[in-house]
């Protein structure tokens, strides 16, 4: 973006956000259903579920990394939702009349997911502490766990931005997200891989959450993070790459 697009994808942003802050539930809902699984898991189910002699710590600092992803993955729902409202309002009409960058009304929206999702990743990690996480890990480790997880939530919101463009319904929007926060179910998140029959295994170990959990999991633990890292960062800049592209063929469409 030059410096004009930048300038004017600031101005939306500042009105998403007004509309965040006016409405706080949006985040609070969006932490409430990834802190009950959380809550279920190593409460409920966490004394029944081993994790291997290769995890040791708590049962919650196993599970944080996949319950993140889950929440980022809820989140990016609200984006589509809002993609979707301001496409039906009328509003997206009214900016292209007005003397603005086009693709700033799309980077709004994105940078609005970015901040409410990292709000939203600090109360689950709040409540996480409270639950017992504890970790050892030096500013490097937080700060690559915290860079993974924000290209991921740009990768995912990208990917959001497409069913909130092409959607007819609220409920098209926001659909697609399901099988995002089942993702982390088939993976490493909440159970070692090992433990699961063969063709689950397979999918299970060629899926993007289960290289993001073990390089999370490797960080946190302070662990040697092997080829997790680069495999997790190639998912989140292709599926970045390939839905950006799509969300501007999909943005054109739609203004043209």
């Amino acid at each position: 973006m030059n410096k004009y697009a930048l300038a004017d994808a600031g101005t939306l942003l500042a009105r998403s956000l007004r509309h965040i802050t006016r409405s706080p539930d949006t985040i609070i809902t969006t932490a409430l259903t990834p802190i009950a699984m959380m809550l279920l898991f190593v409460y409920v189910l966490g004394g029944a579920i081993s994790t291997g002699p290769g995890s040791p710590g708590s049962y919650v600092n196993y599970v944080l990394p996949g319950i993140m992803i889950m929440a980022i993955a809820s989140g990016i729902a609200y984006t589509a939702l809002r993609l979707f409202t301001d496409m039906k309002s009328g509003i997206f009409e009214r900016f292209q009349s007005m003397p603005i960058a086009r693709s700033a009304v799309l980077w709004a929206h994105v940078g609005t997911s970015m901040v409410a999702n990292m709000l939203t990743l600090v109360i689950i990690l709040g409540v996480a502490f409270v639950m017992g996480f504890r970790t050892s890990a030096g500013l490097g480790a937080w700060l690559a766990v915290a860079g993974i997880l924000a290209l991921l939530t740009l990768a995912l919101t990208w990917l959001a931005v497409i069913p909130g463009l092409a959607a007819q319904t609220m409920e098209g929007a926001t659909g697609f997200s399901y099988p995002l926060i089942f993702l982390p179910f088939i993976s490493s998140a909440f159970a070692p891989t090992e433990t699961m029959p063969s063709p689950v295994r397979a999918f299970a170990e060629n899926q993007p959450v289960t290289s993001i959990v073990n390089t999370i999991q490797a960080l946190f633990a302070e662990r040697p993070v092997g080829d997790d890292i680069w495999v997790a960062l190639a998912w989140c800049v292709g599926i970045l790459v390939v839905s950006y592209a799509f969300a501007m063929v999909a943005y054109r469409r739609k203004i043209s």
